[in-house]
C-alpha cells in the first residue's frame, strides 16, 4: 500500500511533461529556471568499521578459502520456485557449493563428540594411576629441555587462544556498540523519508511556478513584437533596401561634390588665365631689361663677353609654357547642376530611411488584436495548470504516506528497547563463553607462572616446592575445565559458523555485486504468472521491463522516482496536461499575423527625376583631355628659381662692377616673380587638376550608374510592396518557433528535473543499504563471523594446550615416589626404581591429590 501511494505521489510530476514535436529548432533565448529546491539527506549509507575492519577482512578471506564457489543463482531460483530436487544434479550442486561448510561443520561435530569422550576416558584412566595419573616421575637427562619445550609450546598456544578470545570479545562488543548506535541511523533514515515526502510538494510547486518564467518571457517578446518581429522583418528586407538607399544617398553626395568641382574648375581657370597673362607681361619686361643690360659696353670686354653671350642666349626660356586661354568653360554644366540641387535629394533619401526604420512600429500597430488573443491563451494555460494542481489529491496521498511512516517509526521506537534488551542477553551469553576461555587461560597462565617461578632444578620430584606444585595443579585444573567447556564452545562455533558464513556468502556478497537482484529479477520467480514481479505489483502489467536492480541502481544515483520506477507506464501524460494543444493555439494565432508595409516609400518620383537630371547635366561632355594637357604642363618653360640662381652664378664670374650688380638685381627680380606669381598659379593648377579628375570619374558611365541606382531603389520598393509578405511569413514563422521554443525548453527542463531531481529516491536506496548492507552484513554478519572465528580458533588450540599442560604438569607437581641415584652402580644410567629394592621413604611422601 505504501509503495503504491508513493508512486501516486509523482502523478502531478508526470503530468507536467508534454510530448511536443518541435516544428523548428531555432536557438531561442535560454531560459533560466533556477534549481529545483532539494534538501540534503543526512543518512550516509556507508559503514566504516574502523580498526576491527582488519579482522573482518581476515574472516572474509577465511570464508573464501572455505567457500570459493560463485553465487549459485540457478539453485536459488529453483529453491524459490519450489523446484529444487526435481533433477538429480540439484543435490550434488548444493553439496558441491556447501562442501566447505559441510566439511568444517563435520569436523566441529567430531570435536563436540570426541573431546568430551576423550576427557572422560582420560579422567578414568588417571584415576587408575595410568595416563600419567601415577605420582611418580622417571628421571631423564633431557628433562630440563622437555620441560622448557612444553612450557614454551603451552605459552604459545595460550597466546593464540588469548588472541582468539580478544577477537571474539571485540566482535561481541562491536555488535553491541553498533546496535546501541543503530537508533541514530534508523532515525536518520526516517528523517530522510520525511524530507522525501515533505520536500516533494515544494518541488512540484516549483515546477508549476516556473511556468510563469516561460509565460513572462513569451509575454515579454509579445510586448516587444516590434523590436523582435519587426526588427527581424526589417533585417531581412534591409538586405536589399539599405544598399539601394545607400547608393541613392551616395549619388546625392556625388551631386554636391560635382557642383563643388565645377565651381573650382571655373574659378581656377579664370585665375590661371589672368595669372598667365600677367606673368607673360612681367617675363617679357624682364627679358627686355636683361637685354638692355647685356648690350652695355662692359659685356664687350674679353672677360665678360662669353658670359654675356651665354646669358643672352638663355633669355628665350623666360616665357610661359601653359596656355589656359583656350580651355572651354563649364558654366553651362554648373548651371544645370545648380538646377538639380534645387531639390534636396539627401532629404528625400533620409525620408526613405525613416519610413523603413518605422517597420517595428508598423508591426506593433498591426498586431495589437492578435497579441491580446495570444496573451489570453497563455493565461489560460496557467489557469489550467493551477486548476489541475488543485484537482490532484497530492495532500491526501502525502498525509496517508506520512501516517504509514509515522506508524512505522513509532513501531520501531517502541520495539527498539526490546531489541537492546535481547542484545544485552546475547552480549552476556557471548561474554560468558569468552569468560570460559578466560578461566582456562587464567589457570594456564597461573600454572606457567607458578611452575616457572617455583621450580627448583636441584629439588627431587618428591621434594618440589609448594609454588611449583600449585602451578602443576593449576595446569591440570585448566585441562579439566578445557574438557568441560570445549564442547559447549564448539557447539556455538558450529552454529554461528554455518549461519553467519552462509549469510555472508548467500546474502551479503551477492548484494554487493548485485547478483541477488539478478535472482530477484528472474522472470516468473516470485509469481509464476508474472514475468516482472515489480512491474506487476506497481503497474499491474508484468510485461513492463522494470527490475529490482535497475530501480536500486537509479535510486542509488539519486535519480527521481519517476525515472527509477518508469512511471510513464502508469500515467498518460498527454491526456493529463497536453501543452502541445496550447502551443498549437499559440502557433495558429501567430500565423494569422498580417503586416502591410506598402506605406513605406523609399524614394518618390521627384527624387528619381532629380537623379536623371543629374545624369543629363552634361558633365560627361567636358573636354577633360584639353584640361589635363595644359595641367600636365609647367607654368613656365624654365624653372625661374633655377634660372635666377644660374644668372646670379654667372654674374659672380664677371668682374666687380655695375654689370655684376645689375645682373644680380635681375636675378632677384626673377625670384620675386616666381614667388608672387608662379607659386599661386601652381596651386590653382593643382586645384584644377583634382577637380577635373573628380569630374572625369563622376562622369564616367554616369547615366548607367544613375539607372542602376534607380533600378535598385525600384527593386527594393517592389520587394516591400509585392514580396514583403513572403519575408514576413518566413520571419513570423521563426518568431513563432522562438515563442514555442520557450515552452519546449520548459517541458524539457521539467522532464530533466523529474528524471533527476524531483522526488529523488536516494532515501529508498539508503533504507535498503541500511537494512541489508549495514545492519545485516556489516553489523550482524561481520560481527558474528568474527566472533565464531575467534572462538573457534581458541577452541581448536585447546587441544594442543591440553596435551602440553598435562605433559608440563608432571614437571611441576610434587611426586609421591622418585627414582633414587645409586653411586656404586653404573647401570641404567645410575638410576633405579625405589620400589624394586623395597625402599620406601615416608619422609618424602607427599599426599598429592590423585587425578
Amino acid at each position: 500500500m505504501a509503495v503504491e501511494l508513493c508512486l501516486l505521489l509523482l502523478l502531478f510530476c508526470g503530468s507536467t511533461i508534454s510530448e511536443v514535436q518541435p516544428i523548428y529548432k531555432p536557438p531561442p533565448g535560454t531560459l533560466d529556471f533556477g534549481f529545483v529546491p532539494a534538501k540534503t539527506y543526512d543518512t550516509g549509507a556507508y559503514h566504516e568499521p574502523g580498526a576491527i575492519g582488519i579482522l573482518f577482512k581476515i574472516v572474509h578471506a577465511f570464508l573464501y578459502l572455505v567457500q570459493p564457489n560463485t553465487f549459485p543463482q540457478d539453485l536459488i531460483r529453483k529453491l524459490a520456485q519450489q523446484q529444487f530436487g526435481n533433477t538429480q544434479g540439484d543435490y550434488q550442486k548444493a553439496i558441491y557449493y556447501e562442501i566447505g561448510f559441510i566439511v568444517s561443520a563435520a569436523l566441529g561435530l567430531l570435536f563436540i563428540l570426541l573431546l568430551p569422550l576423550v576427557g572422560l576416558c582420560f579422567c578414568m584412566c588417571r584415576c587408575c594411576d595410568n595416563c600419567g595419573g601415577e605420582m611418580h616421575q622417571r628421571q631423564k637427562k633431557n628433562a630440563d629441555c622437555q620441560r622448557s619445550c612444553f612450557a614454551t609450546f603451552l605459552f604459545v598456544a595460550s597466546l593464540i587462544i588469548s588472541v582468539g578470545v580478544l577477537c571474539a570479545y571485540a566482535a561481541n562488543q562491536h555488535l553491541t556498540n553498533q546496535v546501541r548506535g543503530a537508533k541514530k541511523l534508523v532515525n536518520s533514515n526516517f528523517k530522510d523519508l520525511k524530507i522525501f515526502l515533505n520536500d516533494t510538494p515544494a518541488q512540484i510547486d516549483y515546477l508549476v511556478n516556473q511556468y510563469n518564467t516561460t509565460k513572462d518571457k513569451a509575454l515579454s517578446d509579445l510586448n516587444n513584437v516590434g523590436p523582435v518581429l519587426g526588427t527581424r522583418v526589417q533585417e531581412q528586407l534591409g538586405k536589399e533596401v539599405r544598399p539601394a538607399l545607400d547608393a541613392a544617398l551616395t549619388m546625392a553626395g556625388a551631386i554636391r561634390e560635382t557642383k563643388e568641382a565645377l565651381e573650382n574648375v571655373s574659378v581656377s581657370v579664370e585665375v590661371l588665365q589672368e595669372g598667365t597673362e600677367r606673368l607673360h607681361a612681367n617675363l617679357t619686361d624682364v627679358k627686355m631689361h636683361l637685354s638692355n643690360t647685356l648690350n652695355d659696353s662692359a659685356c664687350s670686354a674679353a672677360q665678360a663677353a662669353s658670359t654675356c653671350n651665354i646669358i643672352r642666349n638663355s633669355l628665350v626660356q623666360l616665357n610661359i609654357n601653359a596656355n589656359f586661354s583656350g580651355l572651354p568653360g563649364v558654366s553651362l554644366q554648373l548651371a544645370k547642376i545648380n538646377e538639380v540641387l534645387k531639390i534636396d535629394l539627401s532629404s528625400l533619401v533620409q525620408k526613405g530611411y525613416a519610413a523603413f526604420n518605422d517597420t517595428p512600429d508598423l508591426v506593433v500597430n498591426q498586431t495589437r488584436n492578435i497579441l491580446s488573443d495570444i496573451k489570453s491563451v497563455l493565461e489560460s494555460i496557467g489557469s489550467n495548470i493551477t486548476t489541475f494542481t488543485r484537482a490532484l489529491p497530492v495532500q491526501k496521498i502525502l498525509a496517508d504516506l506520512m501516517v504509514h511512516l509515522t506508524q512505522s517509526e513509532a513501531y520501531v521506537q517502541d520495539y527498539f528497547p526490546l531489541v537492546e534488551q535481547y542484545d544485552f542477553y546475547r552480549w552476556l551469553g557471548c561474554l560468558i563463553l569468552c569468560c570460559m576461555l578466560v578461566l582456562i587461560l587464567v589457570f594456564y597462565y597461573l600454572g606457567l607462572l607458578c611452575g616457572t617461578c617455583g621450580y627448583d632444578k636441584h629439588a627431587s620430584p618428591t621434594t618440589r616446592g609448594c609454588i611449583s606444585n600449585t602451578g602443576g595443579n593449576f595446569l591440570m585444573a585448566g585441562v579439566g575445565f578445557s574438557f568441560l567447556f570445549s564442547w559447549v564452545l564448539m557447539i556455538v562455533v558450529v552454529l554461528t559458523f554455518v549461519t553467519g558464513g552462509n549469510v555472508e556468502k548467500l546474502v551479503c556478497e551477492p548484494f554487493e555485486d548485485k547478483n541477488l537482484f539478478k535472482v530477484l529479477d528472474t522472470p516468473y520467480l516470485l509469481n509464476k504468472h508474472w514475468k516482472n514481479y515489480l512491474a506487476g505489483i506497481i503497474f499491474k502489467n508484468p510485461n513492463v521491463n522494470l527490475t529490482f536492480e535497475k530501480v536500486y541502481s537509479d535510486c542509488k544515483e539519486n535519480k527521481g522516482i519517476y525515472t527509477s520506477l518508469h512511471l510513464e507506464h502508469l500515467f498518460n501524460i498527454n491526456e493529463l496536461l497536453n501543452i502541445s494543444m496550447y502551443t498549437e493555439d499559440v502557433a495558429l494565432k501567430i500565423e494569422h499575423i498580417q503586416i502591410n508595409l506598402s506605406k513605406i516609400i523609399l524614394l518618390d518620383e521627384i527624387g528619381k527625376e532629380n537623379l536623371l537630371n543629374f545624369s543629363s547635366s552634361g558633365i560627361d561632355g567636358i573636354d577633360f583631355s584639353a584640361y589635363l594637357t595644359e595641367i600636365n604642363k609647367s607654368v613656365t618653360k624654365v624653372d625661374l628659381l633655377s634660372f635666377a640662381n644660374d644668372l646670379e652664378a654667372r654674374a659672380d664670374q664677371l668682374p666687380k662692377g655695375a654689370l655684376e650688380n645689375a645682373l644680380k638685381g635681375h636675378a632677384n627680380n626673377i625670384r620675386m616673380i616666381h614667388n608672387q606669381q608662379v607659386v599661386p598659379l601652381e596651386q590653382a593648377m593643382s586645384t584644377l587638376n583634382q577637380s577635373i579628375r573628380l569630374l572625369k570619374r563622376t562622369s564616367s558611365e554616369l547615366m548607367v550608374k544613375v539607372k542602376n541606382v534607380i533600378s535598385a531603389v525600384n527593386a527594393a520598393q517592389d520587394l516591400i510592396n509585392n514580396n514583403a509578405s513572403q519575408v514576413i511569413v518566413q520571419e513570423t514563422k521563426k518568431y513563432m518557433d522562438t515563442i514555442i521554443g520557450y515552452f519546449e525548453q520548459y517541458t524539457e527542463w521539467v522532464k530533466e528535473s523529474i528524471s533527476m531531481e524531483v522526488a529523488a529516491c536516494k532515501p529508498i536506496a539508503n533504507v535498503i543499504d541500511t537494512a541489508v548492507d549495514i545492519f545485516l552484513c556489516s553489523y550482524i554478519a561481520d560481527s558474528v563471523n568474527t566472533f565464531w572465528f575467534g572462538l573457534g580458533g581458541s577452541s581448536m588450540f585447546l587441544i594442543p594446550a591440553i596435551i602440553f599442560a598435562v605433559k608440563l604438569s608432571k614437571y611441576y607437581r610434587r611426586m609421591d615416589t622418585e627414582d633414587v641415584y645409586d653411586d656404586t652402580e653404573n647401570g641404567n644410567n645410575g638410576y633405579h626404581k625405589e620400589h624394586l629394592y623395597g625402599i620406601h621413604n615416608p619422609v618424602f611422601t607427599s599426599s598429592v591429590e590423585q587425578w
